[in-house]
């Protein structure tokens, strides 16, 4: 038996919860390079615990819709941020924990996040493009990562 989780659009309000969401949207928030380009300042906190910040490069497969999703983790030391290095739309599923429903989002293809610190979020899951996103988190010797398998998935669709 599969339980359903219905998609519904990335919002800043909606995610305010689990994360940010970092957009250049609107008039940007200061002119630089001889008002040249444009900076959006400050749109997400990287949030560590004893560690440093690293930024790495990840390859994801793509994946379709509707989507099982069995597995849900967890960052307890440290913030983490996907940024897409394309302009095509990503799931992002989010909980407040693995005995509760899921939430999935999908970005609209100009919106990256930032998962705060201790959210059990879903993996990464590119819907098109090439998979490749940088990611910002944190870079330590302690362990920073539980996992939890779903007994019954989720099937994640469109509405």
């Amino acid at each position: 038996m599969n339980r359903k989780i219905t998609i519904t659009p990335l919002t800043a309000k909606a995610f305010a919860p689990y994360g940010d969401v970092l957009e250049a949207r609107g008039a940007p928030d200061k002119l630089i390079n001889a008002g040249k380009c444009g900076r959006f300042h400050d749109r997400a906190k990287v949030d560590v615990l004893e560690a440093r910040v690293g930024i790495s490069i990840f390859k994801a497969d793509l994946r379709a819709l509707p989507y099982t999703f069995d597995l849900i983790e967890k960052h307890p030391e440290g913030s983490q941020a996907f940024i897409p290095m394309s302009d095509d739309p990503f799931l992002v599923i989010v909980s407040d924990g693995p005995e509760t429903t899921p939430k999935a989002f999908l970005t609209d293809g100009t919106q990256a996040i930032n998962f705060h610190r201790g959210t059990w979020h879903g993996v990464l899951t590119p819907l098109a493009g090439n998979g490749l996103f940088a990611v910002v988190d944190r870079i330590g010797e302690t362990p920073n990562l539980e996992e939890h398998s779903f007994e019954t998935p989720w099937v994640v669709a469109r509405g």
